[in-house]
């Protein structure tokens, strides 16, 4: 029998604008970025529709309004009761809080609040400790590990098997971005980011985050969470703590979590939430599935599963 997957995008899908039709249109969207706004305490919701767009691509804002925007998204759609019944959900980095409020393991204003502490303990950590990350196209795993023992990098994500994320130094990764370019890496690309995410460099962030998740209540999640860090299932709320902790410092297993999808059963995934990037990755993963996006009232109204 096939299967359907819920994935949820990162902090990369932000941009001006994002999820205003769904507000003017939709009540249970507009409750969602309502919610938003009391639970943080400022009008996150005219931040996304208005920006300043410089304002919004802050991580301390990415993060709460890609994670509204993405639940808004997944209410429209699905929250009349549809019989549609995901076997899995997953998220990509900050995506995988939107996959908690998805599984029932936090409410939608508790986990708001804790990604809003999420995103400002990362920025800080990026400032403590300057450095950034930037994509390799085009080279596998095996050299691209050797490159980082190199140049003091990480692997941060490993997104698909033509595309492998590091984080570190600045001069680390100019560093690691020339061996691999000479080591036959189709294309080098510094990413837009504030810090060096999902590496050790995020030391101060996983300090600071062990003592906000000590604040939530979690519950067991209502439907299998595939984990960044593992790329198996969470079943119990004890799981997804280990998980959302060790994620900070650790790899986002972007590639193996689809595979693992793949394996159970998964032929769907619905992408739900900004932009598409989830469902470029999944492409280059598995050229079997059928790939859906929900981002718009226009995608939702055209949705067949």
């Amino acid at each position: 029998m096939s299967k359907i997957a819920f994935v949820f995008p990162g902090q990369g899908s932000q941009a001006v604008g994002m999820g205003l039709d769904l507000f003017e249109e939709s009540p249970r969207a507009r409750q969602i970025f309502e919610e938003a706004d009391e639970a943080l305490g400022f009008s996150l919701s005219k931040l996304c529709f208005d920006g300043p767009e410089d304002e919004l691509r802050q991580t301390i804002n990415t993060q709460p309004a890609v994670m509204t925007a993405s639940i808004a998204c997944l209410k429209t759609a699905f929250g009349n009761g549809n019989s549609v019944q995901p076997a899995f959900v997953a998220g990509h980095s900050l995506g995988e809080y939107t996959a908690l409020v998805a599984a029932g393991v936090l409410s939608f204003p508790s986990g708001i609040r804790l990604v809003k502490e999420r995103a400002r303990l990362m920025q800080e950590a990026g400032s403590q400790r300057p450095g950034g990350m930037a994509a390799i196209i085009g080279l596998d795993l095996i050299s691209l590990e050797e490159i980082c023992q190199e140049t003091g990098t990480q692997i941060a994500n490993i997104n698909s098997p033509e595309q492998t994320v590091i984080s570190g130094t600045n001069n680390g990764l100019a560093w690691s971005m020339d061996l691999a370019k000479a080591r036959g890496a189709k294309k080098c690309v510094r990413l837009s980011v504030s810090g060096a995410f999902h590496s050790s460099h995020m030391e101060f962030a996983a300090e600071g985050l062990v003592k906000a998740v000590s604040k939530f209540d979690f519950q067991n999640p209502s439907i299998p969470i595939i984990a960044n860090i593992t790329a198996e299932p969470e079943a119990t709320a004890e799981e997804v703590v280990d998980g959302i902790l060790n994620q900070v410092c650790g790899c986002v297993r972007w590639q193996p979590s689809i595979e693992y999808m793949v394996d159970a059963g998964v032929t769907t995934f619905v992408e739900i939430g900004p932009g598409q990037v989830l469902t470029g990755l999944i492409k280059r993963i598995s050229r079997d599935v059928k790939l859906v996006n929900v981002n718009s009232l226009d995608s939702i109204a055209s949705l067949s599963l």
